[in-house]
């Protein structure tokens, strides 16, 4: 058996009204064996307990939402230790709740794609990008814009945590089930 370990889950292109019914979700996953299983709101982001591999997790909740729920599209993986890294990343820390966006991308882009998109900025959008972390600050809280656009197009975003509140929830999650909450 594994070293048990905290991991958040993200769902590509879920939020809000998400076609993953969240109780249900929550329900199939402590049936598989999956441990201290909490969902946030509708947002489609799950924070579990296991000592399966990150690679094994992925797959099995794959294999459960396509199953259970005909749903298909990428799931990305984060521990509760990279959690807390993006969010002391943050490059715009007086931003709050809704006006700051954290994604992760499919893969770290280079250097060329993002001197592109910079180019293109030319509003008062800003954007920073860590690794594999884009933080985004939209004008007036503003979901998207042309530029987001292009953003997502050029830089893969493979999931979302959606806006800084609820980055901030999901860590709040974590410890919770760290410390032994259900």
């Amino acid at each position: 058996m594994g070293r048990r370990t905290t991991y958040i889950i993200l769902f590509r292109g879920v939020g809000g009204a998400t076609s993953l019914p969240v109780q249900p979700l929550k329900t199939a996953l402590l049936e598989d064996g999956f441990e201290k299983v909490a969902t946030y709101i509708n947002t489609g982001n799950v924070v579990l307990v296991s000592d399966r591999t990150p690679r094994q997790i992925v797959q099995r909740i794959a294999d459960i939402t396509l199953e259970k729920f005909a749903f298909s599209k990428s799931i990305m993986i984060v521990s509760r230790t990279n959690w807390k890294k993006l969010i002391a990343g943050n490059p715009f820390p007086g931003a709050e709740g809704n006006k700051l966006h954290a994604y992760v991308l499919e893969k770290e882009p280079d250097s060329a794609a993002i001197e592109a998109l910079e180019r293109k900025n030319a509003g008062p959008e800003k954007f920073v990008v860590d690794g594999i972390v884009l933080y985004y600050y939209p004008p007036q809280g503003a979901s998207e814009s042309k530029l987001f656009s292009k953003i997502e197009t050029t830089l893969k975003v493979a999931a979302t945590a959606r806006n800084w509140n609820t980055v901030l929830k999901l860590a709040q999650l974590a410890e919770q089930i760290d410390k032994g909450a259900p």
